[in-house]
């Protein structure tokens, strides 16, 4: 499938790059400790749960990112309806350097793979209709990235990524404002004023 347009390597760089220093910082001292700089080995992925799989170039990425010679074999991709006991991938080279990223791998596999599935689930209830199912902003803060990707995987329309890329008037903005009208109006010339043609839309309340 098609990355979505916000999935680009610089954010999944920089994403990436956070998430090893909050876990790594000066080092893997339980690898650094136990397991010798030259000794290469071999991992598999084994999915343990049903599921739409989600996150396996997300998984390469990251492999990769950490350790260029790390090679990583693709059996299943992002999208592919995955059953127990399956094998997604494996992944080879240092034994380092899989031990240091497994896990960052897996959180985020298993993550992205449950929204995936849940949102394959509630888009296949559409199937004959105009609806769109669409994802929001309330996502976990640093991962938006990878939860908003995994719904793309699932099958379900990313809405708008974040505060800056459209206009949505919210009951706060219409309560604080006084009136849908006024809010439009003011939506409006705000987008006009600024030069840039936000997309406006009103969320309703039932």
């Amino acid at each position: 499938m098609k990355k979505p347009i916000y999935v680009t390597k610089d954010a999944l760089k920089t994403f990436i790059k956070n998430a090893l220093e909050e876990d790594i910082q000066d080092g893997d001292h339980s690898t650094l400790a136990t397991i010798p700089k030259d000794l290469e080995q071999k991992a598999k992925l084994l999915v343990k749960e049903d599921c739409i799989l989600a996150g396996v170039e997300l998984a390469e990425i990251i492999f990769k990112q950490f350790d260029k010679n790390l090679k990583v074999e693709r059996l299943l991709k992002d999208g592919d309806k995955a059953t127990v006991g399956d094998i997604a991938f494996y992944v080879s080279g240092s034994a380092r350097s899989i031990l240091s990223t497994e896990r960052f791998v897996l959180n985020c596999m298993q993550r992205m793979s449950g929204i995936a599935t849940l949102t394959h689930d509630w888009d296949s209830r559409l199937l004959g209709t105009k609806t769109k199912l669409l994802d929001t902003r309330k996502t976990t803060p640093n991962f938006r990235i990878c939860e908003k990707w995994a719904v793309a995987i699932g099958g379900g329309t990313n809405h708008r990524y974040g505060l800056y890329d459209m206009i949505m008037l919210k009951d706060n903005h219409i309560d604080y404002n006084g009136s849908i009208t006024n809010a439009v109006k003011m939506a409006k010339a705000y987008t006009e004023k600024i030069k840039k043609p936000l997309k406006i839309e009103v969320e309703t309340r039932n």
